[in-house]
Protein backbone atom coordinates (compact mmCIF):
# COMPACT_ATOMS: atom_id res chain seq x y z
CA UNK A 1 0.00 0.00 0.00
CA UNK A 2 2.83 2.10 0.57
CA UNK A 3 6.41 1.69 -0.39
CA UNK A 4 9.56 3.67 0.02
CA UNK A 5 12.73 3.06 -1.64
CA UNK A 6 15.99 4.73 -0.52
CA UNK A 7 14.12 8.03 0.37
CA UNK A 8 15.66 11.16 1.23
CA UNK A 9 14.44 14.25 2.15
CA UNK A 10 16.48 17.80 3.05
CA UNK A 11 16.36 21.36 3.73
CA UNK A 12 18.12 23.66 2.89
CA UNK A 13 20.56 24.17 5.82
CA UNK A 14 19.76 21.73 8.06
CA UNK A 15 21.06 17.73 8.32
CA UNK A 16 18.72 15.29 6.25
CA UNK A 17 15.32 14.94 7.71
CA UNK A 18 15.13 11.38 6.05
CA UNK A 19 18.15 9.89 5.18
CA UNK A 20 17.94 6.36 3.38
CA UNK A 21 14.04 5.31 4.26
CA UNK A 22 12.85 2.13 2.98
CA UNK A 23 9.53 0.95 4.02
CA UNK A 24 6.64 -1.20 2.90
CA UNK A 25 3.43 -1.05 4.57
CA UNK A 26 1.04 -3.39 3.54
CA UNK A 27 -2.66 -3.19 3.04
CA UNK A 28 -4.40 -3.20 5.85
CA UNK A 29 -1.81 -3.07 8.21
CA UNK A 30 -1.34 -0.66 11.65
CA UNK A 31 1.83 0.76 12.03
CA UNK A 32 3.02 2.98 14.46
CA UNK A 33 5.80 5.15 13.53
CA UNK A 34 8.23 6.28 16.46
CA UNK A 35 10.65 8.54 17.51
CA UNK A 36 11.63 11.44 19.41
CA UNK A 37 11.03 14.65 18.03
CA UNK A 38 12.63 15.74 14.97
CA UNK A 39 13.22 12.30 13.86
CA UNK A 40 11.50 11.99 10.75
CA UNK A 41 8.33 11.37 11.30
CA UNK A 42 5.70 14.27 10.34
CA UNK A 43 8.07 14.36 7.26
CA UNK A 44 7.47 10.99 6.75
CA UNK A 45 3.70 11.45 6.75
CA UNK A 46 3.76 14.53 4.97
CA UNK A 47 5.63 12.86 1.85
CA UNK A 48 3.02 10.10 1.66
CA UNK A 49 0.52 12.54 1.00
CA UNK A 50 2.16 14.98 -1.19
CA UNK A 51 2.44 17.80 1.83
CA UNK A 52 6.52 17.80 0.99
CA UNK A 53 8.17 16.16 -2.01
CA UNK A 54 10.83 13.51 -1.64
CA UNK A 55 14.65 15.23 -2.63
CA UNK A 56 15.47 11.75 -4.03
CA UNK A 57 14.02 8.47 -3.89
CA UNK A 58 10.99 6.33 -4.80
CA UNK A 59 7.30 6.50 -3.24
CA UNK A 60 4.69 4.95 -4.38
CA UNK A 61 1.06 4.97 -2.84
CA UNK A 62 -1.28 2.30 -3.78
CA UNK A 63 0.97 1.34 -6.72
CA UNK A 64 1.36 4.86 -7.73
CA UNK A 65 4.62 6.93 -7.73
CA UNK A 66 3.40 10.00 -6.08
CA UNK A 67 7.00 11.54 -7.69
CA UNK A 68 5.72 11.93 -10.89
CA UNK A 69 2.53 12.93 -9.76
CA UNK A 70 1.61 16.26 -11.18
CA UNK A 71 0.17 19.24 -8.72
CA UNK A 72 -3.28 18.97 -10.46
CA UNK A 73 -3.45 15.43 -10.21
CA UNK A 74 -2.14 15.65 -6.05
CA UNK A 75 -5.86 15.76 -4.90
CA UNK A 76 -6.95 12.67 -6.81
CA UNK A 77 -4.30 10.96 -4.19
CA UNK A 78 -5.32 12.47 -1.92
CA UNK A 79 -9.23 10.58 -2.04
CA UNK A 80 -7.34 7.85 -0.92
CA UNK A 81 -5.55 8.66 2.46
CA UNK A 82 -7.46 10.07 5.28
CA UNK A 83 -4.91 12.80 7.71
CA UNK A 84 -5.32 12.58 11.46
CA UNK A 85 -3.69 16.18 12.76
CA UNK A 86 -2.55 16.71 16.21
CA UNK A 87 -3.55 20.12 16.54
CA UNK A 88 -7.09 18.99 14.92
CA UNK A 89 -7.15 22.20 12.39
CA UNK A 90 -11.52 22.42 13.38
CA UNK A 91 -13.08 25.17 10.99
CA UNK A 92 -14.17 27.31 14.26
CA UNK A 93 -17.53 28.98 12.69
CA UNK A 94 -18.69 25.66 10.79
CA UNK A 95 -20.69 22.77 12.57
CA UNK A 96 -19.46 19.21 13.29
CA UNK A 97 -21.37 18.10 10.53
CA UNK A 98 -20.65 21.21 8.40
CA UNK A 99 -16.57 20.05 9.06
CA UNK A 100 -16.75 16.77 8.08
CA UNK A 101 -18.97 17.00 4.98
CA UNK A 102 -15.64 19.51 4.21
CA UNK A 103 -14.02 16.71 2.46
CA UNK A 104 -17.36 15.95 0.50
CA UNK A 105 -17.92 19.33 -0.75
CA UNK A 106 -14.47 19.93 -2.04
CA UNK A 107 -15.09 16.68 -4.19
CA UNK A 108 -18.81 17.60 -5.48
CA UNK A 109 -20.85 15.19 -4.01
CA UNK A 110 -24.62 16.20 -3.90
CA UNK A 111 -25.74 17.33 -0.61
CA UNK A 112 -28.37 14.96 0.36
CA UNK A 113 -25.73 12.45 -0.21
CA UNK A 114 -23.01 14.09 1.83
CA UNK A 115 -25.55 14.69 4.71
CA UNK A 116 -26.20 11.04 4.60
CA UNK A 117 -22.09 10.05 4.78
CA UNK A 118 -21.45 12.71 7.58
CA UNK A 119 -24.12 11.58 10.10
CA UNK A 120 -23.26 7.78 9.55
CA UNK A 121 -20.14 8.83 10.25
CA UNK A 122 -20.64 10.88 13.21
CA UNK A 123 -22.80 8.24 14.39
CA UNK A 124 -19.92 5.63 13.91
CA UNK A 125 -17.48 7.85 16.13
CA UNK A 126 -20.72 8.66 18.48
CA UNK A 127 -21.09 12.04 17.83
CA UNK A 128 -24.27 12.12 15.98
CA UNK A 129 -25.86 14.51 18.58
CA UNK A 130 -22.92 16.92 18.32
CA UNK A 131 -24.09 17.19 14.61
CA UNK A 132 -24.99 21.08 14.58
CA UNK A 133 -22.57 21.94 17.81
CA UNK A 134 -19.32 24.26 16.92
CA UNK A 135 -16.24 23.18 18.08
CA UNK A 136 -15.13 25.04 20.28
CA UNK A 137 -18.03 23.85 22.29
CA UNK A 138 -16.31 20.42 22.22
CA UNK A 139 -14.16 18.75 24.67
CA UNK A 140 -10.33 17.51 22.86
CA UNK A 141 -11.53 13.76 22.76
CA UNK A 142 -14.73 15.16 20.95
CA UNK A 143 -12.94 17.64 18.70
CA UNK A 144 -10.51 14.67 17.95
CA UNK A 145 -13.18 12.34 17.10
CA UNK A 146 -14.34 14.95 14.70
CA UNK A 147 -10.73 15.12 13.20
CA UNK A 148 -11.62 11.06 12.09
CA UNK A 149 -14.94 11.43 11.35
CA UNK A 150 -13.87 14.20 8.66
CA UNK A 151 -10.99 12.08 7.81
CA UNK A 152 -12.88 9.23 7.18
CA UNK A 153 -16.01 9.75 5.99
CA UNK A 154 -14.89 9.83 2.03
CA UNK A 155 -13.82 6.07 3.24
CA UNK A 156 -9.91 6.51 2.27
CA UNK A 157 -7.99 3.11 2.01
CA UNK A 158 -5.08 4.56 4.06
CA UNK A 159 -5.30 6.57 7.18
CA UNK A 160 -2.31 8.76 8.69
CA UNK A 161 -2.84 10.07 12.13
CA UNK A 162 0.32 12.26 13.39
CA UNK A 163 0.30 12.40 17.07
CA UNK A 164 -3.41 12.26 17.29
CA UNK A 165 -3.62 11.51 21.19
CA UNK A 166 -0.53 14.67 21.82
CA UNK A 167 -2.91 16.78 23.73
CA UNK A 168 -5.29 14.42 25.26
CA UNK A 169 -5.64 12.76 28.98
CA UNK A 170 -5.05 8.81 29.59
CA UNK A 171 -8.60 7.92 29.26
CA UNK A 172 -9.33 10.06 26.27
CA UNK A 173 -5.87 8.61 24.61
CA UNK A 174 -7.35 5.10 24.74
CA UNK A 175 -10.99 6.05 23.31
CA UNK A 176 -9.19 7.37 20.21
CA UNK A 177 -6.71 4.65 19.73
CA UNK A 178 -9.50 2.59 20.02
CA UNK A 179 -11.21 4.46 17.78
CA UNK A 180 -8.35 3.87 14.83
CA UNK A 181 -7.88 0.31 15.69
CA UNK A 182 -11.44 0.03 14.92
CA UNK A 183 -10.99 1.63 11.53
CA UNK A 184 -8.18 -0.81 10.79
CA UNK A 185 -10.19 -4.07 11.72
CA UNK A 186 -13.01 -2.68 8.72
CA UNK A 187 -9.74 -3.01 6.40
CA UNK A 188 -8.29 0.52 6.31
CA UNK A 189 -4.30 1.00 6.37
CA UNK A 190 -3.62 3.11 9.56
CA UNK A 191 0.19 4.83 9.88
CA UNK A 192 -0.42 6.28 13.41
CA UNK A 193 2.92 8.46 14.36
CA UNK A 194 3.84 9.09 18.23
CA UNK A 195 6.53 9.37 20.47
CA UNK A 196 4.12 7.80 23.54
CA UNK A 197 5.25 4.30 24.21
CA UNK A 198 2.74 3.57 26.48
CA UNK A 199 0.74 3.19 23.20
CA UNK A 200 3.04 0.91 21.80
CA UNK A 201 3.34 -1.45 24.65
CA UNK A 202 -1.06 -2.08 24.98
CA UNK A 203 -1.44 -2.17 21.35
CA UNK A 204 1.13 -4.73 20.09
CA UNK A 205 1.35 -3.41 16.19
CA UNK A 206 4.41 -3.24 13.99
CA UNK A 207 6.29 -0.38 14.76
CA UNK A 208 9.39 1.03 12.85
CA UNK A 209 11.36 3.64 14.72
CA UNK A 210 12.95 6.64 13.81
CA UNK A 211 16.46 8.70 14.56
CA UNK A 212 17.53 11.41 13.22
CA UNK A 213 15.77 10.51 10.08
CA UNK A 214 16.97 7.06 9.61
CA UNK A 215 14.68 3.66 10.20
CA UNK A 216 16.79 2.01 13.20
CA UNK A 217 14.48 -0.35 14.15
CA UNK A 218 11.33 -2.79 12.19
CA UNK A 219 9.69 -4.97 15.23
CA UNK A 220 6.45 -6.59 14.81
CA UNK A 221 3.88 -5.71 17.50
CA UNK A 222 4.87 -8.40 20.15
CA UNK A 223 9.07 -7.39 19.96
CA UNK A 224 8.09 -4.24 19.47
CA UNK A 225 5.62 -4.12 22.98
CA UNK A 226 8.21 -6.00 25.36
CA UNK A 227 11.01 -3.46 24.77
CA UNK A 228 8.59 -0.53 25.18
CA UNK A 229 7.34 -2.54 28.28
CA UNK A 230 10.94 -3.23 29.57
CA UNK A 231 11.99 0.28 29.26
CA UNK A 232 15.16 -0.72 26.65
Amino acid sequence: MIQMFHVYKAYPGDPPALSDVNLHVRKGEFLFLTGPSGAGKTTLLKLVFCAERATSGQILVGGRNVARIRESGIPYLRRNIGVVFQDFKLLPRRTVADNVAFTLDVLGVPREEARGRVMAMLKRVGLEHKADSFPLKLSGGEQQRVVIARALVNDPAILLADEPTGNLDPALTIEIMDLLSDVNVRGTTVVVATHDASLIARYHKRTVQLERGKVVADQDGVKAARKMASGE
